[in-house]
């Protein structure tokens, strides 16, 4: 199976990036966490980028707040899957960040998932990964049986209480 890469601009963003971590976890997801910055690391960041589908990576999730280049900056140097993690900050609420991974030029793709959006980053990839892997597919099967169950028990419960 390929190993997913889960890159952050600053460990600052680790809180977020976690729910990546632990939803390729769950799903028993091989990864790397790493943290390059696309303005004060960006030769290794490219060279991190350049090497690896070489390396064995299928997709690569980069969490950024701010400026948040760092999902583009890695798109520009890979033609693997780049997935974006808008990271919320305080001065734009995240705003700034969203605009940033979202506003990519024609030819460098980079899917944006909402802000701090870290675990529909890892289930995006998951489903990347999914596409040639059964296993897998049928894990990501199983879990959204097992979310709308709940919601039907919860709606049976909510029309127990109201509906008489």
């Amino acid at each position: 199976m390929k190993k997913i890469a889960v890159i952050m601009g600053s460990d600052s963003d680790l809180p977020v990036v976690e729910k990546a971590i632990r939803t390729l976890q769950e799903y028993e997801v091989p990864f790397e966490v790493h943290v390059y910055s696309a303005h004060r690391t960006p030769t290794e960041a490219r060279d991190f980028a350049v090497s690896a589908r070489k390396n064995g990576f299928g997709a690569i999730i980069a969490a950024a707040g701010m400026a948040a280049h760092l999902a583009g900056a890695f798109a520009a140097n890979t033609t693997l899957p780049v997935i974006g993690i808008p990271v919320k900050s305080a001065n734009f609420d995240g705003l700034d960040a969203l605009l940033s991974t979202v506003q990519m030029p024609t030819g460098l793709p980079v899917a944006t998932v909402a802000v701090d959006g870290a675990a529909n980053a890892a289930l995006l990839a998951i489903q990347m990964l999914a596409i040639e892997d059964a296993a897998l597919a049928d894990k990501l099967d199983a879990a959204r049986r097992a979310g709308a169950e709940k919601v039907l028990a919860k709606d049976a419960a909510v029309a127990e209480k109201y509906n008489g």
